[in-house]
């Protein structure tokens, strides 16, 4: 029986994870490279499967309360105008700001955490596994589960390095408060020139504003935790745009110490699992921003790889290819990003006349609710119980 499981991130997947596992009578850790909750964030989409997720940890009813209330994108010109719009509600899902969720979910996740440290090293044996940290002191663990983003550590110190398992999409993105007198309430806001995207997103509930930043790019070489360094690759980024609002959204997202830079990538690996160490979340299988399924895919794959742990008795040896298995179908869906990157930054003036013209058409209203019509029904998630 595998109790003692250290989970690294105290991410979406990582809480979710956490809340299941103690649920099941297992006693995770949670270690966490920030000094505390990380309360920024984008906003994230619970649907389908993930509704049912919250639901059963008993927070759909808190999570619609804090719901983000976007109707949609607006594209504006140099003039903020508005050229074109397209709803993007979905009656049967939520969007929520991502730091929203996080505290929601750690409410509910009762567990030891580690704040303001990271593993340094895993070793594994026979019966666990050794991990060494950057400050506590060294400690056995039964499992350990790498909930840290798509720049694992976890990752990296089991699977290899970085670059075996990240698929660079041309693009980097960036986002940081915002005044909210400079959006129109309940819209994500768009400006674009060739080949990058200026953007204010307005949650109806919330009183600040998010500043948004994408460009296209060959890959850059930077440090991925120097956020110094971030902020400058962006300003240089955008430091001769002068039309619209772009300036003014720069300096007010320089300035905010909680500035967010990563490149647009995706996760691809054979396997979520090697030993006792297995991924969940962006660490294995990052279908990046641009897919608008990262939450979804942290709480379905979370609840996924607890209950499973439970179904075996804690024998990691049957439950994480059966996990590995049950999820893999959705993680290869959602990785299908389409044409959603050309929508937002189309790379010429050409592209960016197309884009407006055809989100004019009174077909591209339909367009969403026509998808959801067409999206095949998921088939519902196991209920499992613990073999203790």
């Amino acid at each position: 029986m595998n109790e003692r499981i250290l989970i690294s991130g105290a991410s979406i997947a990582g809480l979710t994870l956490a809340y299941w596992l103690t649920r099941y009578g297992l006693r995770p850790t949670v270690v966490e490279r920030a000094p505390g909750l990380r309360a920024g964030g984008n906003g994230v989409d619970v649907r389908d499967q993930a509704v049912d997720v919250v639901d059963r940890m008993g927070l759909l009813p808190r999570v619609r309360a804090a719901a983000a209330d976007v109707r949609g994108m607006k594209f504006v010109d140099a003039r903020d105008r508005a050229v074109a719009r397209i709803d993007t509600t979905d009656p049967g899902g939520i969007e929520i700001m991502r730091g929203d969720l996080v505290a929601l979910l750690h409410e509910q996740a009762a567990v030891e955490y580690l704040f303001g440290d990271s593993v340094r090293h895993l070793e594994q044996d026979a019966d666990g596994v050794t991990v060494t940290f950057d400050h506590a002191g060294t400690r056995r663990f039964d499992l350990v589960i790498g909930a840290d983003g798509m720049h694992s550590t976890v990752r990296s110190l089991a699977f290899g390095p970085e670059e075996r398992f990240v698929r660079f999409k041309d693009h980097y993105f960036a986002f940081a408060d915002a005044d909210a007198s400079l959006a129109e309430d309940r819209w994500v806001t768009m400006h674009n020139t060739p080949g990058k995207m200026a953007g204010l997103y307005r949650s109806g509930n919330h009183a600040q504003a998010k500043a948004y930043f994408i460009f296209r790019s060959a890959p850059l070489s930077y440090d991925v935790r120097d956020v110094e360094e971030h902020k400058r690759l962006v300003g240089q980024a955008f430091a001769g745009e002068t039309s619209w609002r772009v300036q003014e959204l720069l300096g007010a997202a320089l300035a905010d110490p909680g500035f967010y830079f990563d490149a647009l990538s995706q996760v691809r690996m054979d396997s979520w699992s090697a030993g006792r160490v297995a991924l969940v979340g962006d660490a294995a299988w990052c279908a990046s921003p641009a897919s608008g399924a990262g939450a979804e895919l942290a709480l379905v794959g979370a609840y996924r790889l607890a209950g499973e742990l439970a179904a075996a008795g804690g024998d990691h040896r049957i439950a994480f290819p059966a996990y590995d298995t049950g999820h893999r179908p959705l993680v290869r869906k959602k990785q299908r990003i389409g044409p959603n990157v050309r929508l937002m930054v189309p790379r010429t003036s050409g592209g960016r006349w197309l884009r407006d013209t055809f989100a004019r058409l009174p077909l591209m209203r339909m367009t969403g609710a026509v998808e959801r019509m067409a999206r095949p029904r998921l088939q519902a998630l196991p209920d499992y119980a613990p073999v203790l």
